[in-house]
C-alpha cells in the first residue's frame, strides 16, 4: 500500500461515528482508574455491500467461499496446555499458529488472539484475512485453535464447546507472560465472539492490564435462539453443513477414545439443538442442551465488561440473533461499541473494494483494526 496507512485510528475524516461512541481508554493504571476515566471516540465508515450482495444469504455464502490471498511469514506452531491432566484422563492442548516480529520489538507490539468459529479453524478464510492485516499493521498475532479443530482431535480427551472461554484465557495469559507482552487484543468471530466477550464479562475489573481490547463479529451471544433459527428451513443448509462437521468429528473422537465416547449417540440427529442435547450436554457436564445455552451463552456476563470492546452485527444475518433484552445490555454499557449494519450477513460484510487505497473490500476486518489500534 502506498501512500497514508488506511489502519491509522487518526486517519479518520469523513467518517461516521458508531453507535455509542464513548469508549474508555487504557492506560497504565488499574481497570478502574483508567478505562473509565478516559474515554476515547472511535470512527469508522458506513458499512455499503457490495454490488449484488445485499441480502445476507449472499453475504454470508460468498464470504465464506471467496478465497483469500495469504502471505503471512510461516507460522510458528505452538501447543498449549488449557487444561492439566488427571488420574483419569490426559492433559488437554489447543494448537496456536502463531507469527512474533522479532524478539527486540516483540513485547511492545501488539499482539491480536483471533478464535474461530464453530467448526472452523486457524485456516478459515476469515481468521487469515484478518492475520495479514494484523500482520502488516505491525502486530504479532496468534491464529487459536479450539479443542480437536484444525486436525488436532488427538490432543484432548474433551470436547470443545461454545463455553470454553477459560481455554482462551489460558492462552493469553499464557502468552502475556511468557513474552513479556504489553497490549493484547482478543478477535472473535461467531462461536469465538462468544468466548471472547464472555471472557471479557467473567474478568470484569479483574482484566489483565495488558488486555486492551476486545473485538466480536457476528457473535453467537445467544446461543439457544441462535440454534432455533438454524434450524429454519431457510437456514437449513447452514445448520447440515455444520451438523456433517460436528457429527463427523464426534465419530473421531468416539474412535480415538473409545471407553469416552459412545458414536451410536449422533445416530439421528437432525438439528443443532439435538446434537448439543444428546453429546455436548452429556459429554460436557451440562445438565441438558437449555442449560449449556444458558451457561454458555456470553449474554449472561457483557454487563460486566469493562474493557473497550467492539461488537459488529449485520441485522441480516441469517441466523445469528441478538435478543433485544441482550442488545439493550450492550447499549447500556459505555465500554462496548455497538455496531449494527442492515447488510452484511453472517460473518461476511463484503462492502466495495477501494482498489486506489488498497482497500479489499473486508470492511469488518478494516473497522475491527482500527479500533484495535485505537486502543493500542
Amino acid at each position: 500500500m502506498s501512500g497514508a496507512n488506511p489502519f491509522d485510528p487518526s486517519n479518520g475524516a469523513g467518517q461516521t461515528a458508531v453507535k455509542d461512541e464513548a469508549v474508555p481508554a487504557v492506560g497504565s493504571a488499574p481497570l478502574s482508574a483508567a478505562r473509565a476515566s478516559a474515554p476515547v471516540r472511535f470512527e469508522t465508515s458506513p458499512f455499503v455491500p457490495r454490488l449484488f450482495l445485499s441480502n445476507g444469504h449472499l453475504q454470508t455464502i460468498a464470504g465464506n467461499f471467496l478465497s483469500r490471498r495469504n502471505t503471512l511469514p510461516p507460522p510458528v506452531p505452538e501447543l498449549v496446555e488449557v487444561s492439566p491432566a488427571s488420574e483419569s484422563q490426559i492433559a488437554s492442548g489447543v494448537l496456536c499458529e502463531c507469527h512474533w516480529h522479532p524478539v527486540g520489538v516483540r513485547a511492545k507490539r501488539p499482539t491480536v488472539l483471533i478464535v474461530h468459529g464453530l467448526e472452523g479453524s486457524s485456516e478459515s478464510q476469515y481468521v487469515v484475512g484478518n492475520a495479514n492485516k494484523m500482520w502488516r499493521a505491525g502486530a504479532n498475532v496468534i491464529r487459536m485453535n479450539m479443542r480437536n479443530c484444525g486436525d488436532t482431535e488427538r490432543l484432548s480427551p474433551t470436547l470443545y464447546h461454545s463455553g470454553l472461554s477459560s481455554d482462551v484465557e489460558v492462552v493469553m495469559r499464557h502468552f502475556i507472560a511468557r513474552e513479556r507482552l504489553q497490549s493484547v487484543a482478543l478477535v472473535g468471530y461467531s462461536m469465538g465472539g462468544n468466548l471472547v466477550l464472555k471472557l471479557a464479562g467473567e474478568l470484569g475489573v479483574d482484566a489483565p492490564s495488558q488486555l486492551h481490547s476486545v473485538v466480536a463479529v457476528s457473535p453467537a451471544i445467544d446461543l439457544g435462539p441462535t440454534a432455533d433459527a438454524l434450524h429454519r428451513p431457510a437456514n437449513r443448509l447452514y445448520e447440515r453443513k455444520f451438523l456433517r462437521s460436528l457429527i463427523k468429528r464426534f465419530r473421531l473422537k468416539a474412535s480415538l477414545f473409545p471407553r469416552a465416547y459412545d458414536a451410536r449417540r449422533a445416530a439421528g440427529i437432525h438439528s443443532l439443538r439435538q446434537y448439543d442435547e444428546r453429546i455436548t450436554a452429556l459429554y460436557s457436564g451440562f445438565a441438558s442442551a437449555d442449560d449449556y445455552y444458558n451457561r454458555a451463552s456470553a449474554a449472561r456476563v457483557v454487563d460486566r465488561i469493562r474493557v473497550p470492546t467492539l461488537v459488529i452485527h449485520a441485522l441480516d444475518d441469517p441466523f445469528v440473533l441478538i435478543t433485544p433484552e441482550t442488545l439493550a445490555t450492550l447499549i447500556a454499557n459505555p465500554f462496548i461499541s455497538l455496531l449494527e449494519s442492515q447488510h452484511g450477513g453472517h460473518c461476511a460484510f463484503l462492502a466495495r473494494p477501494g482498489h486506489a487505497s488498497g482497500d479489499d473490500g473486508y470492511w469488518a476486518e478494516t473497522t475491527l483494526l482500527r479500533f484495535i489500534l485505537a486502543h493500542v
